[in-house]
């Protein structure tokens, strides 16, 4: 079964972020948030890859970070553990300290890295630290500086600037207690545990052996895409005929008018018994140009469907292929599949068909391509969608078109609906209806009052579409559409535009599955990334709509948490954060095709997500936990149960949850997925000073599947007066001291939005 994903979303408030989607190592220029510092983007499960890692020209080009961040081939070990292997970092901003057996501990791996804790004054000078009364923990602006001579040499996810920090944390030596992200995302694993136990490259880092000789000196290669190459190659085979030759030429001549960039060189070739090519490579250099490809654009259908012969036209002289078909070859489409998988193209496939041969997906996943699955239902937009999906970003977004809606309906009467025009987009805004039978009135309503009508758009009555332009740059706020018709009939309507200004990027939204085949295993995970000029838009509204190629559609609100937001490790400057108001917005993106294929006819059933966030607290004898519920299967629905279980030993809970301490959950009735959890109780003992506890959760859904065991949380009872830990080395140089302790701060890029595909038993039951 082949799956699509559609996204829409809706406003509101923008943080800084930096996100580019093109490479997995990019070099470009520095974000607001993060200034110089390299980071890496994830946001996967723990042992997932990430997404890519950033380096800024300045940070290669200027020898003075060197000191700041240590020596950047430490620093491209610590960023490509986490691109590749999927580990977090072992310190902590937001809890650089905890307490452990009465002592204050430096949030770090190894534990037995030694350092002393300093303030650093705004004269420059060291204090010691202070002890604030309220958390009985040194006060903001305390921070640890390591000896630099150590006992250990763990570990590169905490510091991998210090001289004597070679090697990753193994498990005799890692600080399971410290509230790091490494221990909240990977269950108190250590880094070198995941890397081979959970990561990639686990299989083959198992039999790997030490090299005899010292690796060769890395070359590189520099390659910069000066002008996009594309061609179109297009079924015009006999099944094709109908409607769907006429639904290809409608989405070729979409994006040959709006999504084909200036100066870009494109070429048709179709094919069905013979290959023909229908225009060599012509550089769009006007909108003439554009009008004299689109005349070409096949209309009718006849013949076999010999793929090869269609490749073979065009794939060893091109940088990238829009292959378009009904997915049935007459043809062995295998044998001529690894040919055009060596050549230099990238090539992405369109198929109408499920039954499209498994070559056209190898085609585009081994290229770096996409392969889409699209409908021939007349409601559905997934064809235009895909093509808009196609554009290859240069990183000016400003120059680029952004999709604001996208939806289909049948009716025979009125088909309404408000696209929102914010202040980022508005020039070359342009409303493109596709009708079925007969043109029907259209009447589009500016925010200001202004309506448009049939005199005012074009007409293209063999092409069955009906488009407006708008004149210079649209108004901003909420355009209505009214489309009415006597006849039962299928519409679906297009909207897009480009920046308002060339300086102020448009907001985007990017989209795309965690797997793009799955058995029923594991959960589908949909991620969505919502960015205005490197920043994220959060409070965002946002669905994803998933339509199989039966025509059954599932929906779902992905959460928003807010996460990505940016901050720096002192002494670094602060950055603001303050939300930037952007109002009202509407856009829409579609994602790569996926296939499920169940193992048996039994559906899956999956047991409540993982809670990452618990907390505790102490309050004289009184414990305080939060948490965010999970669901019913993952994050959707609500769950059965709870059971929190407390120990005074952290690795009784990792290792044996079920010996821990049981705390009477009846009074907890779990809410909806995603809302905030509080439970409050009593010991059945006085908690004496000193004493720190842990707590985790489980949770159970009707079918009594288990939760994993939750992110351990503790929490210790300290009465004010505590003193300041003592301080060795207190003349120790500070110039020393900060090189020292350059710390690479990783900026883990938690996705805006993110929600696990889980349909319950009972829905998937009745499907059946």
């Amino acid at each position: 079964m082949f799956t699509n994903i559609l996204l829409h979303l809706h406003r509101m408030f923008l943080r800084p972020f930096l996100c580019q989607m093109q490479a997995q190592i990019k070099i470009d220029n520095a974000n607001s948030a993060n200034n110089t510092e390299p980071y890496t983007k994830q946001y996967g499960e723990c042992g997932a890859e990430g997404e890519y890692i950033h380096f800024t020209p300045e940070y290669l080009l200027n020898d003075t970070f060197i000191q700041l961040y240590g020596s950047r081939g430490r620093v491209f070990v610590h960023e490509w553990a986490h691109l590749r292997w999927g580990v977090y970092d072992e310190y902590s901003e937001e809890k650089p300290f905890y307490y452990s057996n009465g002592r204050i501990e430096a949030t770090r791996c190894s534990k037995n890295m030694e350092g002393q804790f300093y303030k650093v004054t705004a004269g420059g000078s060291l204090q010691l630290c202070r002890i604030d009364p309220q958390i009985s923990l040194p006060t903001d602006g305390c921070t640890f500086f390591p000896d630099r001579n150590q006992i250990t040499n763990s570990s590169i996810m905490f510091l991998p600037s210090l001289d004597p920090v070679t090697a990753f944390c193994r498990e005799n030596e890692h600080n399971y207690e410290a509230p790091n992200m490494q221990n909240i995302k990977c269950g108190n694993k250590a880094t070198w545990t995941v890397i081979f136990e959970d990561s990639v490259d686990k299989d083959a880092l198992r039999s790997l052996k030490p090299p005899e000789y010292p690796p060769p000196i890395p070359s590189f290669k520099v390659v910069q895409r000066a002008q996009r190459v594309v061609c179109l190659i297009l079924d015009v085979s006999g099944s094709m005929a109908g409607s769907i030759i006429l639904l290809q030429q409608q989405a070729a001549t979409h994006f040959l008018r709006i999504y084909i960039e200036d100066q870009a060189r494109v070429g048709i070739v179709t094919f069905s018994t013979d290959a023909s090519t229908l225009r060599s490579l012509t550089t769009i250099d006007s909108d003439i140009t554009r009008e004299n490809l689109i005349k070409l654009l096949p209309k009718v259908a006849s013949g076999s469907t010999n793929m090869c012969l269609g490749l073979s036209q065009v794939y060893r002289v091109l940088y990238e292929i829009i292959f378009l078909t009904d997915g049935l070859a007459t043809d062995n489409i295998a044998g001529c599949a690894p040919s055009a998988i060596q050549s230099d193209a990238i090539i992405h496939t369109l198929a109408f068909s499920d039954k499209a041969s498994s070559a056209l997906k190898e085609m585009a996943d081994k290229t770096g391509g996409k392969f889409i699955y699209a409908s021939d239902e007349l409601t559905s937009n997934q064809l235009m969608d895909a093509f808009a999906s196609l554009t290859l970003s240069t990183g000016d977004y400003t120059k680029e078109p952004v999709q604001l809606e996208s939806v289909g309906k049948r009716t025979s009467d009125w088909f309404n609906g408000t696209v929102s025009v914010d202040q980022t987009v508005g020039n070359k805004t342009s409303f493109v209806i596709i009708y079925e039978i007969r043109f029907p009135s259209v009447y589009i309503q500016s925010p200001s009052g202004s309506i448009y009508t049939q005199t005012s758009m074009s007409h293209d009555g063999l092409l069955k579409t009906v488009t407006l332009n708008i004149p210079g740059t649209a108004e901003p706020g909420d355009w209505k559409y009214s489309i009415q018709t006597t006849s039962n009939q299928a519409f679906t309507i297009t909207v897009t535009s480009q920046a308002s200004r060339d300086d102020v990027p448009p907001i985007i939204v990017k989209t795309h599955m965690n797997q793009q085949f799955n058995d029923g295993s594991k959960p589908m995970i949909v991620f969505a990334e919502v960015s205005q000029n490197y920043r994220p838009v959060i409070n965002a509204e946002v669905w994803a709509t998933l339509e199989s190629e039966t025509g059954s559609v599932h929906t779902l609100q992905l959460l928003d948490n807010g996460a990505g937001v940016v901050q720096l490790n002192p002494p670094k400057p602060p950055v603001s954060e303050e939300p930037l108001e952007v109002g009202s917005f509407t856009r829409t993106a579609t994602g790569e095709s996926f296939e499920v294929k169940l193992s048996s006819t039994t559906p899956p059933n999956f047991p409540p997500n993982r809670i990452t966030d618990l907390s505790a607290e102490l309050q004289e004898d009184t414990v305080f936990l939060s948490w965010t519920a999970p669901g019913e299967d993952l994050d959707q629905g609500t769950a059965k149960s709870y059971e929190i279980r407390w120990s005074f030993d952290l690795d009784m809970l990792r290792n044996s949850f079920s010996n821990g301490h049981v705390v009477n959950t009846a009074a907890v009735s779990p809410q909806e997925a995603g809302s905030d959890e509080q439970h409050s109780f009593n010991l059945s003992f006085p908690i004496q000073n000193g004493t720190t506890l842990f707590f985790a959760v489980q949770s159970e859904d009707e079918q009594n599947a288990t939760s994993e065991t939750s992110n351990i949380a503790q929490a210790s009872k300290i009465l004010p007066g505590t003193k300041a830990p003592g301080v060795s080395n207190p003349g120790m140089n500070l110039t020393v001291i900060v090189i020292s302790v350059c710390v690479v701060t990783m900026v883990i890029c938690f996705i805006v939005a993110v929600t696990t595909w889980a349909v319950r038993r009972r829905k998937r039951s009745a499907e059946r």
